[in-house]
């Protein structure tokens, strides 16, 4: 596997992150458990979750909230050396007034929560899961910055911000000598490009690390999905995931075909392909690829190997442009 540096951090990592929204949601445990083993295998270092990750995500019960971060846990055990260990704090965690945002308060507590699930000291990277506009941003990096002073956190980063909202953070850090984001962590496929605009600029300017997440765009470039066909079974389409479903639309599917054609005439996969022109920005460390089994970390390693031509690169960037 590729190592890369995140930003311009010092901190290490491949340049396929596993995502694992999966585990405790889609997946069961000893599911979960042979895509850990296998991410391992493959030498990839980077591993991402969240507090709010699992079945609660769907049901609603917060008591089932935190699910993938316990796997997690139960199942690196002394392997979670090996690791970058990245988690997440700002959704709803509870139905008290402080149990959500980037308040002090809930980040104090969230962290706890996140360090007990995963049984371990430390995270190797702590992040902002969305902005709160209802929590000063001072407030929030002071509270991140203790956090690094205690241990329990190596480097701090965001994700789904905006460009602006890095830049003000940065700010506040730099004026009052605190932690620096040093990644950012975007939605980002040949289907979703808007942080072209903004963000990618940015990060390569001020040297911020994007570990990008659905670049299969949550399965439609793997050609699992095709316009007007029934929904494969046991899929997150027929389990009426919500972004995934907002992604199909009549003009994606038409770039999806188009898509489908280009990588047919190179003898290429679509999940390889997809995967290769992300990783081909500068801008980008790592690809998060979200896996359900171990066939898509291989995949996902495939992908992350093949470097494409001038000629490829240029026909999918172009994908943009179909009406």
């Amino acid at each position: 596997m590729e190592m890369r540096n995140l930003g311009r951090s010092g901190l290490k990592v491949t340049n396929i992150c596993l995502g694992t929204m999966a585990f405790g949601r889609w997946i069961d445990e000893a599911a979960s458990a042979r895509v850990i083993d296998t991410t391992l295998e493959a030498g990839i270092n980077f591993f991402d979750t969240a507090d709010m990750y699992g079945r609660g995500m769907d049901s609603g019960d917060f008591s089932e909230r935190g699910q993938s971060e316990e796997i997690l846990g139960r199942h690196l055990g002394a392997r979670r050396q090996r690791i970058v260990l990245a988690s997440k704090v700002r959704h709803r965690m509870g139905s008290g007034p402080n149990d959500e945002g980037l308040s002090r308060k809930h980040i104090m507590d969230a962290i706890e929560g996140s360090l007990r699930r995963l049984r371990t000291d430390y995270l190797d990277l702590y992040q902002c899961h969305a902005f709160d506009p209802a929590t000063p941003l001072e407030e929030t990096m002071e509270a991140l910055t203790d956090l690094v002073r205690q241990g329990k956190v190596r480097y701090i980063g965001c994700s789904n911000f905006a460009a602006w909202q890095i830049a003000k953070a940065h700010g506040i850090s730099d004026r009052r000598g605190l932690a620096r984001f040093i990644s950012v962590q975007p939605q980002y496929s040949l289907l979703v490009r808007s942080v072209e605009a903004e963000l990618v600029p940015f990060c390569l300017s001020e040297g911020v690390g994007m570990m990008v997440y659905s670049p299969l765009a949550r399965g439609l470039l793997t050609g699992k999905y095709r316009a007007g066909e029934p929904l494969p079974e046991a899929s997150r389409g027929a389990a009426g995931e919500r972004l995934l479903h907002a992604l199909m639309t009549e003009r994606n599917f038409r770039k999806v075909e188009r898509f489908r054609q280009l990588c047919a005439q190179w003898g290429l996969s679509m999940a390889r392909a997809a995967t290769a022109w992300v990783l081909a920005s500068p801008a980008v460390t790592a690809a998060i690829v979200g896996a359900s089994q171990p066939a898509q970390v291989a995949d996902a390693v495939s992908g992350a190997a093949l470097k494409l031509t001038p000629e490829q690169k240029q026909a999918l960037d172009d994908l943009d442009v179909i009406a």
